[in-house]
């Protein structure tokens, strides 16, 4: 089956297994998964993610994050540009998402970086998706 939006899916997956109360979830692996994974390991949104190598491919198992009263450590995720419409940011445009509470993930010609790393090196880029 072929998947036009593969971060679209790994954020509705991610956010499904929150509601559902699951500590951890299965995707299909991908580089741009493992760093999107990544950053939001860095941020404190996720626990941790392994990958797992299987036949017929590689999954990334990824372990969700909860506090201690069990409430999810994402509240909201919202995918910005999509394969319809291109979001793109300079580096001036690139805003703090919930003035700073929240991380806007960024695809720069650097790789992967959160909108404050992309402000502070003055690079701009398609903006992936904001996760508060």
């Amino acid at each position: 089956m072929s998947m036009t939006d593969p971060i679209a899916d790994l954020l509705t997956q991610i956010r499904n297994a929150f509601l559902a109360k699951h500590d951890r979830l299965d995707v299909p692996m991908s580089k741009l998964k493992r760093n999107v994974c990544d950053l939001l390991k860095q941020e404190g949104y996720l626990d941790d993610f392994e990958i797992v190598d299987g036949t017929p491919s590689s999954v990334l198992r990824i372990y969700l994050h909860y506090s201690r009263t069990g409430q999810p450590a994402i509240r909201r995720l919202r995918r910005v540009s999509r394969p319809g419409r291109r979001v793109y940011r300079g580096a001036d445009d690139i805003k703090p998402v919930l003035n700073g509470l929240g991380t806007a993930i960024v695809s720069t010609s650097r790789g992967l970086v959160t909108d404050r790393q992309a402000r502070s090196e003055r690079i701009g880029g398609e903006v992936l998706c904001e996760v508060w």
